[in-house]
């Protein structure tokens, strides 16, 4: 079951994104339950109080609360970074602020179809991704661990840190071993770095910055690479 919200002023956009997200669902078999509210406000309200959702239709130009405020709600106070948050605007001038609260996409309005079917169909294919596992040996033994929870690796010396949500756990291995075996959306910035791309909220040509607050640098290397990247993700 996908819980999918729709947060737009306008009650008429709001009918019709309901209606093309539940025939999609419908056309491919996927369980869904949508909800809808008109203002940042009873959004925040319905995810303060333990409100589950995992993918969200946000307007930018909400009445009071805007859009990019409810989503630093969202990303900040609650530190839900796993919700597939992707605006809608009848402008196209709000990418610098939009990413620090990282979406996955920017639709401008009217929402067509098609726009909608290709969103929902990439934002499914994130969370089914941030699922997986990622195996790795230490000593004997072998330990999983979902791949959404991971923040990035290091490599140190002889040994692979992993820096998760949670913590931090490690492994022996080198970086050049690990990058042919990265989960997807992983994106190495240095010899000594991969990126979970996910939690990246701050990038400049030389750095960038995890949802943690971890600053990470970019080699010089790999500059051209991870702007390109980027910057079409942004």
């Amino acid at each position: 079951m996908l819980n999918i919200g729709i947060c737009d002023d306008g009650r008429e956009i709001c009918a019709v994104m309901e209606e093309q997200i539940l025939r999609y669902a419908k056309d491919r078999g996927i369980a869904v339950e949508t909800k809808v509210w008109y203002t940042g406000e009873g959004l925040c309200d319905y995810v303060r109080q333990g409100g589950s959702l995992d993918i969200l239709f946000l307007d930018i130009e909400l009445y009071h609360m805007s859009g990019i405020e409810a989503a630093g709600f969202i990303r900040e106070q609650l530190e839900d970074r796993r919700m597939q948050i992707i605006y809608i605007s009848g402008r196209e001038s709000y990418a610098p602020k939009l990413f620090k609260t990282q979406p996955m996409d920017f639709l401008i309005k009217p929402v067509s179809k098609e726009a909608l079917s290709e969103a929902l169909t990439l934002a499914i294919k994130i969370l089914r991704r941030d699922t997986e596992k990622f195996e790795y040996q230490n000593g004997r033994d072998y330990y999983y661990i979902s791949c959404g929870e991971i923040l990035y690796f290091a490599s140190e010396g002889r040994k692979i840190k992993i820096v998760t949500l949670r913590g931090e756990k490690e492994f022996y291995g080198r970086m050049k071993e690990l990058s042919g075996r990265l989960p997807e959306g992983f994106l190495v910035i240095h010899q000594s770095y991969a990126v979970n791309r996910a939690h990246v909220v701050r990038y400049t040509y030389e750095t960038v910055e995890l949802a943690d607050g971890t600053v990470l640098a970019i080699s010089k290397a790999h500059r051209k690479q991870v702007r390109e990247i980027l910057l079409r993700e942004m």
